[in-house]
């Protein structure tokens, strides 16, 4: 299932071009990007629009859950895990523990940035989550 929105293309880089749209319900819930009225977002150029012309496009919500736990969730359970497993190490090597859950949980959290940075990266090559033009709506 994806989402349709209108905007109007701003500029072209091969089959890609950055489109100028209003931001729907779901990213005013979110508010994790700045600004209220609009965002520009590349998307697959599939119909051949120009610069200035008004198009719609699709927005496809897949992964949208996973995503978002990714982004969220993921640091805020490393970092627990990474604490608790300083915790464990502190108690068997018999020292003081604040140190080492500082350090595991730090570790935990880096190691958490780094995979979603490698989830952004292959996002933005799977045709599968990219925003697509589907029509022109004027000129």
């Amino acid at each position: 299932m994806a989402k349709e929105q209108e905007g109007i293309v701003i500029e072209l880089a091969g089959d890609m071009a950055r489109v100028k749209t209003s931001r729907h319900n779901d990213c005013e819930n979110c508010g994790a990007c700045p600004g209220n009225a609009a965002i520009v977002v590349e998307a697959r150029n599939a119909v051949g629009a120009r610069p200035g012309q008004r198009v719609a496009l699709q927005v496809p919500e897949v992964n949208m859950l996973k995503a978002a736990f990714i982004v969220y969730v993921l640091p805020l359970l490393a970092i627990f895990l990474g604490a608790a497993a300083g915790n464990y190490l502190a108690g068997g090597l018999g020292i003081p523990a604040l140190w080492l859950q500082i350090g595991g949980g730090g570790l935990a959290f880096g190691a958490s940035l780094a995979y979603i940075r490698y989830v952004d990266r292959s996002a933005k090559s799977n045709a599968k989550m990219q925003p697509i033009i589907t029509r022109i709506l004027s000129n």
